[in-house]
């Protein structure tokens, strides 16, 4: 843990919030700092102050103000022009091309066609290479994705910045960061509901009813096995009710001055496939995936980064400690497919061999509204969301949902838009 430490702040000049709750998962943790420092600071096809500016406009697009203020600090440090900081419309015309890739892959990646590729690629003097657009692509979906991590684990700003606390800054429910450089991670974390005492018995309960659940589900899986057509009907089952999933308290967000001047058309936000009579057609994973066509797609234009990203998704995929609230040697592999398949459905994205039923018995709607709330508006989530699911699990477990989060999240955008390039390329 120190080793990471040492080596972040090497890295960054600083030790960030956002690296003091990842190192909950250490392994997890030492992929994301070495993809992150790539990505910003070694050989590219971008310069230094283009990756910024990109990260600020990505972290602007969900209003996160804790990633805009860090960019605008490094921006400034590797000699981007402080008048691009005044609004969009200062940037060069090539980034500001941008900014519409930028919007739709944020909100509504399922949209992306090969014109919004050309349109970059064939701006005449403003044009983007192929190899300077997939760092761009990368950067956006990686900053989209660390937006969604910073508002899902209600990570506050450092003590030294605008709103930073001077005194034991909150993190997640009553749990302090510093507890964590401290050495206190492993302490037993209780949840508390609203009312300020510790609801034992319904949330023990809740755990026995999800382990049960796993344990019918893998019987069933061993005695039968439903035909292609019911696989097919309840990923689409499952893909309709996703759009019903809402937080009471989903209301709009207004964004502040200082982080809309970074992006346009403030009003473009998510929006569900299929309102409005607007359809959406299936993306299936067998046609386009990432290990056979956007791995090497990435590797391709911009060397070893494709095998990093792939490492990471590979770890938030796979980690597991063999544990579940108070209960150890448990076999969590189908929990964490249900999760990671359930935010691809919602994106449309489907997996053949995936029995999507499965999805409604494991994951109950609170944790549904977590879940559609962080990966899609993680700027509307609320400590009662966090709170409110899985109540007997500890934050580090709760911190490891939202590396899946993350990482499913940008597996989808980057399966979307890679599809695009390929498209566009052939």
């Amino acid at each position: 843990m120190h080793a990471l430490f040492a080596d972040s702040f090497a890295a960054l000049g600083r030790l960030d919030n956002i690296t003091l709750v990842m190192v909950f998962h250490p392994q997890y943790l030492e992929s994301f700092l070495k993809t992150q420092h790539y990505l910003l600071q070694m050989d590219g096809p971008l310069p230094l102050h283009y990756r910024h500016y990109i990260g600020i406009m990505a972290a602007a697009r969900h209003q996160c103000s804790y990633l805009v203020n860090l960019h605008v600090n490094d921006f400034l440090h590797v000699g981007g022009d402080p008048k691009w900081l005044n609004g969009l419309e200062n940037a060069p015309q090539k980034l500001q091309n941008l900014g519409e890739l930028n919007k739709v892959l944020a909100h509504r990646p399922w949209l992306i066609t090969k014109e919004h590729i050309e349109g970059l690629l064939k701006a005449e003097e403003h044009s983007w290479s192929l190899a300077e657009l997939v760092h761009a692509v990368v950067l956006l979906t990686h900053y989209h994705s660390l937006a969604s991590f910073t508002f899902g684990c209600g990570i506050s700003p450092e003590i030294h910045c605008d709103g930073g606390h001077t005194f034991r800054p909150p993190s997640v429910s009553n749990y302090c960061i510093c507890d964590i450089t401290n050495g206190n991670h492993n302490v037993d974390e209780m949840q508390v509901n609203s009312a300020g005492n510790v609801s034992v018995s319904d949330s023990f309960f809740e755990v026995e009813a999800l382990m049960e659940k796993m344990k019918q589900l893998q019987e069933c899986r061993d005695e039968e096995e439903a035909s292609q057509e019911e696989m097919a009907s309840r990923f689409e089952i499952e893909k309709r009710e996703s759009m019903f999933v809402f937080s009471p308290d989903d209301e709009e967000v207004t964004p502040a001055r200082d982080v809309s001047r970074h992006f346009e058309d403030t009003s473009y936000g998510y929006k569900d496939f299929s309102r409005h009579g607007m359809h959406v057609p299936t993306f299936r994973v067998q046609d386009y995936c990432w290990e056979d066509h956007g791995y090497s797609l990435v590797n391709r234009l911009y060397p070893d980064v494709g095998q990093l990203i792939d490492e990471k998704f590979h770890i938030a995929y796979n980690l597991t400690y063999n544990t579940m609230a108070m209960h150890k040697d448990v076999d969590t592999s189908m929990l964490r497919r249900a999760i990671w398949n359930y935010i691809h459905c919602m994106f449309g994205i489907r997996y053949d061999d995936y029995d999507y039923g499965e999805i409604n018995q494991l994951l109950d709607r609170s944790f549904k509204v977590y879940i559609k709330t962080i990966v899609c508006t993680p700027e509307k989530v609320t400590k009662r969301m966090y709170d409110s699911f899985w109540r007997q699990f500890k934050h580090s477990e709760k911190v490891h949902v939202n590396l899946l989060l993350i990482e499913a999240r940008m597996q989808a955008e980057l399966l979307y838009a890679l599809r695009a390039i390929t498209r566009y390329m052939t």
